[in-house]
């Protein structure tokens, strides 16, 4: 029996790949975290802590589009060395005003400037569909993509977490701070890779957001980003109530550990479905077990629960990020799949925000709420947006199965 993976990272180009992209998403997975944790330990205020990082993943979620929209115009190479510079400086500058103890407003203004960061995950998959562009490889190329970014909030924050707490306050911002430049380096030289600058009729001012398909996708992964948001909050406040607060890592990382197993054995399957289809069923599944949590009645049901309800996130997303890359014209990819991005990361602080909302109103069981109505809006947004995500698909049917 072929393998998949096997056929993928023989490529040539692709080992490089995977090893610079790996370290270049963990930084942005550790600095929202980081930021939390070093101003936590240093002022004691979980509210200044918490909107200041607020601030920065905002600012990325927002400038992240528009980041991408340079690259796609000038190319990788062109672009990020001069964006990453810039975001670096502001996130030393951060740091420095941090450990010096300026005013708040000033936090507020370096947060919002150093998340001009670029999105990552964007260039590493616009990378692997210049790659693998009308060739099966692509889904496995996804499924490893995704697996890896989970794999990435698995230890990103863990280590964020440990440095701060255990060597310095500005320790864990500041590892990611090198791991940013390190990544990038590394990431920058994996030239065979690189995705050629695509010239287009395509006015250039306007944006992705305005193709029917992407805007169906955005909102389905706003929806996707409420349900993991609330159970993150949901499952810490559970944990709380059974009076066992550190089982929150453990059901946490079940949840995306689940994750990752699905993403790689969902990469080494050609499903023989349209593309729009194998949307509806994860986005269906994503629904049906976002139930689950709720009816947990202790730490380890919760745990399993929630394992099997992650087992539907990764193939689902890259199910979506092949469907992006059949909507979206190859001139507009990285900006195409920055909404994507953006579309999870505003869903993950709306659902953080209205689960910690409820559950202050109603008890940490209410706070499972969040994800069961997130995911009924899921399933009305892909049933209502069907007929256009099937007019995409059909491109796929062709390319794929002839």
């Amino acid at each position: 029996m072929a393998n998949p993976y096997r056929d993928m990272l023989t490529t040539p180009g692709v080992k490089g790949l995977v090893f610079a992209s790996f370290i270049v998403r963990l930084p942005q997975a550790m600095i929202g975290i980081g930021i939390i944790t070093m101003l936590a330990e240093q002022r004691g205020l979980y509210w200044l802590a918490g909107a200041v990082a607020a601030t920065f993943t905002l600012a990325n979620a927002l400038i992240g589009p528009r980041v991408s929209k340079f690259v796609d115009r000038h190319g990788q190479s062109r672009v990020l060395p001069v964006i990453t510079a810039f975001s670096i400086v502001m996130l030393l500058a951060l740091l420095i005003a941090a450990y010096m103890k300026v005013t708040a407003p000033f936090l507020f203004i370096l947060a919002a400037l150093a998340g001009t960061m670029p999105n990552m995950p964007a260039m590493i998959r616009a990378r692997w569909t210049a790659l693998f562009r009308g060739n099966p490889l692509l889904h496995t190329a996804f499924s490893l993509d995704t697996a890896l970014t989970e794999l990435s909030y698995i230890i990103g924050p863990v280590l964020a977490i440990a440095l701060s707490t255990s060597v310095f306050a500005e320790a864990g911002p500041l590892a990611a701070v090198l791991l940013l430049v390190i990544g990038m380096t590394a990431f920058l030289l994996q030239r065979q890779t690189e995705p050629k600058v695509v010239s287009s009729g395509i006015r250039i001012g306007s944006s992705t957001l305005r193709i029917p398909g992407l805007r169906i996708i955005f909102l389905a992964l706003m929806a996707m980003g409420v349900i993991g948001g609330s159970i993150d909050v949901a499952v810490v406040a559970f944990a709380n109530a059974q009076h066992w607060p550190t089982a929150a890592s453990f059901i946490l990382a079940a949840y995306a550990l689940g994750s990752v197993i699905s993403g790689l054995a969902f990469g080494a399957f050609r499903i023989a479905l349209p593309l729009e289809r194998q949307f509806l069923i994860g986005v269906l599944v994503t629904a049906v077990t976002a139930i689950l949590p709720i009816l947990s009645p202790d730490v380890y049901i919760m745990t399993g629960m929630v394992f099997v309800a992650s087992l539907s996130f990764a193939p689902t997303m890259v199910v979506v990020m092949n469907l992006g890359t059949l909507i979206v014209p190859p001139s507009k990819l990285t900006e195409g799949l920055t909404w994507m991005t953006t579309g999870i990361s505003i869903g993950v602080a709306l659902g953080s925000a209205l689960s910690g909302r409820i559950i202050d109103a109603f008890g940490a069981r209410a706070g499972f709420g969040v994800p069961i109505v997130a995911g009924l809006v899921m399933v009305m947004v892909v049933l209502i947006g069907l007929r256009t995500l099937r007019a995409a698909s059909a491109t796929h049917e062709a390319l794929t199965f002839p």
